[in-house]
């Protein structure tokens, strides 16, 4: 059920008094006291400043467009400023290709280490000293080691597969051996496609920033003779694990073009730093 709305009160009607104070003509307005203020001034409506300030704002505008039109006009309009001369002397190019037979010879096998690389990376690895056995680390791998198993041998496995990848790994060529019944050696040679940087030095210097702290071999290492950037570590601490002998460890990291060399020997005695630097250096002569 719908409710009206209320209707407005009816003015009441007025009252005889009212009436005839509205028939008498009003007579004129009594003046104002002598000490009341005179009435200020009536003022006409407020001016629009926002119109004055678009106009002004569109006036600058098409002031800077102006300049700037007449700006390139200007330049245009000019010479050319001739440029400083090079730091450098001018380069010289021949008029004429030089007669066949009588360019440059092109590089050898031994001179040109792309040439060199670019083949049978296993090639290169150092090959296996006379009595000593194969490890079972590389005894099904045919000397290749695939990224995935690189990975898992890092303390990251995850995060190293991703950097690797990202880098553009092309191939890991391996090879381990046992002179002894307590050594192992391993031999690693991993090699990028270096179309953007050069990944095989970063990957070198990442690994060579980790040697020093005290999780690792926990000193500076040595200076690689004749690598440039490589250096051999001996650490400071065996790995001791329950209910297994001490682990010695020594290891040598270089780089060489789009090659970086990773070498490891485990051993349960202490490791001479002769015996690393030795095998480094041998591997550094093959690539």
């Amino acid at each position: 059920m719908s409710t009206l709305p209320p209707r407005p009160a009816e003015p009441p009607e007025p009252a005889p008094e009212a009436e005839a104070a509205q028939v008498l003509p009003a007579g004129p307005p009594p003046p104002p006291p002598a000490d009341t203020p005179p009435a200020a001034p009536v003022q006409g409506p407020p001016r629009r400043r926002g119109r004055t300030a678009l106009l002004l704002a569109c006036a600058a505008l098409l002031g800077t467009v102006g300049g700037l039109a007449g700006g390139y006009t200007v330049q245009a309009d000019r010479a050319p400023t001739p440029l400083p001369p090079l730091s450098q002397a001018e380069l010289s190019y021949p008029k004429k290709p030089l007669p066949e037979g009588e360019g440059p010879e092109p590089l050898t096998a031994e001179e040109d280490r792309r040439v060199r690389t670019d083949g049978d990376l296993r090639k290169l690895l150092l090959d296996r000293p006379k009595g000593a056995r194969e490890s079972e680390m590389t005894s099904e791998s045919d000397g290749w080691l695939p990224l995935s198993g690189y990975a898992q041998q890092f303390e990251s496995p995850s995060r190293m597969f991703t950097y690797l990848a990202d880098e553009n790994l092309r191939r890991i060529a391996t090879a381990a051996w046992r002179p002894s019944a307590r050594r192992t050696v391993s031999v690693r040679l991993v090699q990028f496609r270096e179309e953007k940087r050069r990944s095989a030095l970063d990957h070198a210097e990442k690994q060579q920033s980790y040697m020093p702290s005290d999780s690792h071999a926990g000193n500076d290492g040595s200076a690689l003779k004749g690598s440039g950037n490589g250096r051999y570590y001996t650490f400071d601490r065996p790995d001791r694990r329950p209910g297994y002998l001490p682990m010695y460890r020594a290891r040598a990291i270089a780089q060489r073009g789009d090659v970086m060399m990773d070498i490891w020997i485990y051993d349960t005695k202490p490791i001479a730093e002769r015996d690393i630097r030795s095998l480094a250096e041998r591997q550094l002569e093959r690539l």
